[in-house]
């Protein structure tokens, strides 16, 4: 089954769809499961796990309040030492840049590592445009792309699909298949056709981890292999990533790593962490004649600009909240209809997207908190839904910073509701008249109460009010002494 994106606005359709569908639930389950199980026991020691987080919390907010001038010397240490350096306010400057680019080189292939934000600009279809393949090399890209799909998870994009499925999708679009379920030979599959890709491209595309400022390095997590096969066999390299990604030294890093692997997979570490500097030197076998790196900002400058929202720039996409969100786990990833899903997409989408187009998100969501119990970089992520839940009703208060599509989500009704309540709650006669009126006429109260009963029992009004019960309690007890 392929899935669209149809937006954030329609994710109580969406959400519903993938209610009701049993294998989907049953593979989300399964694999929920373990990823929890994995955390837990890569954080066994609560003691370290709360330094751990303590640390990392305390880099990210460091780095992000230095933002600026980070990004700056990133771009001067980064050209310093050969990469070419580009600036993209949105997706459009972000794709014709790399355009532009592929163009220059007259390529026709582009070889993708594991990059979220090239999915945030999409960078396939608009290369498509132009006549330019995007072959994903991830094994969960790779898998979702043959199928015409689109990531359900920021970091297992097919988790969404067992291996039962996945074999069906490698004997629909994969000549001379043999149709298996052992899960070494799928993989083995894909690495077999996508071994020449990487020779014949003529572009590697890549996401970053981490971008430090102060070497002007590039940090990249993996485990297949394939992103250093990208960033190393085409001529042309290409990383993207968004402005939030800059730390400030070297040794920021390996905590950041250790946060990162652990929360995400539960690996102490990745099979791979590459570091890239430069592009190929004089008397070097391996590596790019060209190096660039994109810097993207597209809606990230707002979060930063307010200083409760730049929290939601302290992640480091580890899907953490993701794994033990109540909500994800059972609808999973495409219902949500955003490249980010679950609880950090629900904070970062408004700033990209605006809140127009995300302000049914923000209120899917228990507030459970437990988002915020295992998030490595400790994002409140609880308190900034529901501050973003006002402001899709409110106005922006004078002198605060607005966020595109604020108050869209205002209604007069509700709010002249609002009023009256708070009027009757202010003038007790009124109030006290008007509780006692429903009780007399709790019998009319009908069983459909809107989206409230869609999963809860119509409420049944008490036949006496609490200002009666406490009343009649006080005349008794006058009346016993």
């Amino acid at each position: 089954m392929s899935h669209t994106f149809n937006g954030p606005e329609n994710i109580h359709s969406q959400a519903k769809a993938a209610l009701d569908d049993p294998q989907l639930r049953q593979n989300f389950r399964g694999a929920m499961d373990y990823l929890q199980d994995k955390r837990r026991s890569a954080f066994a020691d609560p003691d370290e796990e709360s330094k751990i987080r303590e640390l990392s919390e305390a880099i990210r907010q460091r780095c992000l309040s230095k933002l600026p001038e980070l990004l700056e010397l990133l771009d001067a240490n980064c050209s310093r030492n050969g990469m070419v350096v580009h600036w993209a306010q949105d997706e459009t400057e972000a794709n014709e840049i790399i355009a532009n680019i592929a163009q220059q080189h007259q390529a026709k292939t582009i070889v993708k590592g594991k990059s979220m934000v090239s999915e945030e600009i999409e960078l396939n279809h608009e290369m498509a445009k132009l006549g330019i393949e995007c072959l994903e090399s991830d094994m969960g890209e790779y898998i979702v792309q043959l199928d015409g799909d689109k990531p359900s998870h920021i970091i297992m994009p097919a988790i969404h699909k067992n291996k039962q499925e996945v074999s069906d999708t490698f004997e629909a679009h994969l000549d001379d298949f043999t149709p298996t379920v052992d899960v070494d030979e799928l993989i083995q599959t894909g690495r077999t056709r996508l071994r020449q890709k990487f020779h014949d491209a003529d572009i590697g595309l890549s996401g970053v981890n981490f971008a430090v400022a102060e070497t002007g390095t590039l940090c990249l997590v993996e485990n297949e292999g394939n992103g250093r096969m990208c960033t190393t066999v085409p001529k042309v390299h290409i990383a993207i990533t968004g402005i939030e990604k800059v730390v400030e030294f070297l040794s920021d890093v390996p905590p950041l790593y250790s946060a990162l692997t652990r929360s995400a997979t539960g690996q102490a570490i990745t099979t791979y962490f590459n570091m890239i500097s430069s592009p190929r030197k004089s008397g070097e076998l391996d590596g790019p004649l060209e190096l660039h790196l994109v810097l993207l900002d597209n809606g990230r400058t707002q979060a930063f600009q307010d200083e409760e929202m730049r929290k939601t720039l302290q992640c480091i996409r580890c899907g953490a909240c993701m794994n033990h969100c109540p909500v994800y786990t059972r609808i999973g990833g495409h219902a949500y209809g955003t490249v980010y899903p679950g609880p950090i997409g629900k904070i970062i989408s408004p700033h990209l997207m605006g809140l127009e187009k995300t302000k049914e998100l923000v209120t899917a969501s228990s507030l459970c908190g437990a988002c915020g119990e295992v998030c490595p970089v400790r994002i409140p992520i609880p308190e900034m839904l529901q501050r973003l839940r006002t402001e899709a009703k409110n106005p922006p208060k004078p002198d605060a910073i607005a966020i595109e599509g604020q108050a869209s989500a205002s209604s007069t009704l509700e709010s002249l509701a609002m009023k009256g309540f708070a009027f009757a709650a202010t003038h007790p006669k009124l109030y006290h008249t008007g509780s006692w009126s429903a009780t007399k006429l709790r019998g009319l109260m009908p069983n459909k109460i809107g989206p409230w009963t869609q999963c809860r029992t119509s409420p049944k009004l008490a036949s006496n009010t609490l200002h009666q019960l406490i009343k009649a309690r006080n005349k008794r007890a006058g009346g016993e002494s």
